[in-house]
């Protein structure tokens, strides 16, 4: 059984200050935060990180996840290959919201070279706060996991 209130935190080497102003923010909020790594700055290759956040949410491990790298893109097709995940990058509270109220997403990605701390953190609570409306969005979710 999924622990609602627990998500799981990863990036690459790129994305660590975010990562942790991400992670210190959503602790307070009540989340349990799973933070994965990585905890140096020696470059590393996102594919393995979004793997390993992407895994831990398909399994029920982790209701959500949210994971970081330079502009979000990469980590996220790396996370999009573990079946049942449905992630998206955002830059904006719009999509942040979006992606969980029609797409049912189970993944946030943020670009710590595209967005600052101040944007990120909105677009986590947006996400965060976000929930799916089902309807004619569940047959379409139902079409992406086919």
């Amino acid at each position: 059984m999924t622990n609602s209130k627990r998500i799981v935190l990863s990036s690459d080497h790129a994305a660590i200050d975010l990562r942790q102003a991400v992670a210190r923010h959503i602790a307070v909020q009540g989340w349990d935060v799973v933070d994965i790594g990585p905890t140096t700055t020696e470059s590393t290759h996102y594919p393995k990180h979004g793997q390993a956040a992407a895994e831990r949410v398909a399994s029920g491990e982790c209701s959500l996840g949210i994971i970081l790298c330079g502009t979000g893109q990469g980590i996220m097709m790396a996370a999009n290959k573990v079946k049942g995940i449905r992630c998206g990058v955002c830059s904006d509270t719009f999509s942040a919201r979006m992606i969980r109220q029609h797409n049912d997403a189970n993944m946030l990605s943020l670009g710590a070279r595209v967005v600052g701390e101040g944007l990120a953190l909105d677009i986590v609570d947006a996400f965060l706060t976000a929930e799916f409306e089902g309807g004619r969005h569940a047959t379409r979710v139902d079409m992406i996991e086919g």
